[in-house]
């Protein structure tokens, strides 16, 4: 299974389509609910630690429940965002944070391992695939930072 990084720009939102809802059938609450943990649990030794709350044990699981919760329901689990947050406005509630390019590839790509072991646990490649797509998709819409340049250049 290949699973590719769309390049993202700043302010660019294309129309996503939503995970095929096998995907989170095959899958199941729990195991989606593992999964999205076990992302946030490769995010606290990555470059992108900076952008989550690593240091307070109470706020990152509060963290990880919310994600969990939204992704549930984008992929056709129980409204449990919706019931606890509200509506979803992601590229609001991610506003305060400086999210570039760069760091939603690193999000990406700890995402990666995660899911072809679902593929290896014999969820439906095609399922594992639209919720990939969703997720390279959507992330686009919070990259709210311009990458950083070198202010030096080669003479």
């Amino acid at each position: 299974m290949k699973l590719k990084i769309t390049k993202g720009k700043i302010n660019v939102r294309p129309s996503v389509a939503k995970p095929h809802p096998g995907f989170f059938y095959e899958v199941g609450e729990d195991r989606f609910r593992k999964l999205v943990f076990e992302h946030y649990e490769s995010i606290k030794t990555s470059d992108i630690s900076f952008l989550f709350p690593v240091f307070d044990d109470d706020d990152f699981a509060e963290a990880q429940k919310h994600a969990a919760d939204f992704l549930i329901e984008i992929s056709g689990g129980g409204e449990y965002f919706t019931q606890t947050r509200g509506e979803h406005q992601m590229v609001g509630r991610h506003a305060p944070f400086r999210i570039d390019e760069s760091s939603r590839r690193v999000w990406l790509k700890l995402y990666i391992p995660l899911l072809e072991a679902l593929e290896q646990e014999g969820i439906n490649e095609e399922y594992i695939k639209s919720f990939w797509n969703y997720l390279d998709i959507f992330s686009m819409w919070v990259v709210n930072t311009e990458e950083k340049r070198d202010t030096f250049k080669k003479i």
